[in-house]
């Protein structure tokens, strides 16, 4: 069975800092490419970060460029989500995803997902 858990959201201000972890078990981790996404109270989903297999091409959407580093250990079966200078506007659900594409940023071309992290940034 196949378990991605997120981890380390919380309240933050806006100007810090969080580190998401997503543990993956149940699937040869270093064979997905994995993603975050997030979504905000009556939002769609939508795509943040992306890594291939082995690290070797990242993705992001425009609004996080700059500001977010997403990176794996595939010795540890976890991805994380490394993001920084943080503004209202990054509130929401963070979630993990694992897929096969690695140029994927459509939430219907992920196979496995998990429950998903609240970040929330404010004053």
């Amino acid at each position: 069975q196949v378990q991605l858990v997120e981890s380390g959201g919380g309240l933050v201000q806006p100007g810090g800092s969080l580190r998401l972890s997503c543990a993956a078990s149940g699937l040869p981790f270093s064979s997905y490419v994995m993603a975050w996404f997030r979504q905000a109270a009556g939002q769609e989903r939508e795509f943040v970060a992306s890594i291939t297999w082995t690290g070797g091409r990242t993705d992001y959407v425009d609004s996080v460029k700059g500001r977010s580093t997403i990176s794996r250990d595939n010795d540890r079966n976890t991805v994380y989500l490394q993001m920084i200078s943080l503004k209202p506007e990054d509130t929401g659900v963070y979630l993990c995803a694992a897929g096969t594409n690695p140029v994927a940023r459509a939430s219907s071309q992920y196979d496995y997902w998990g429950q998903g992290t609240q970040v929330t940034v404010s004053s």
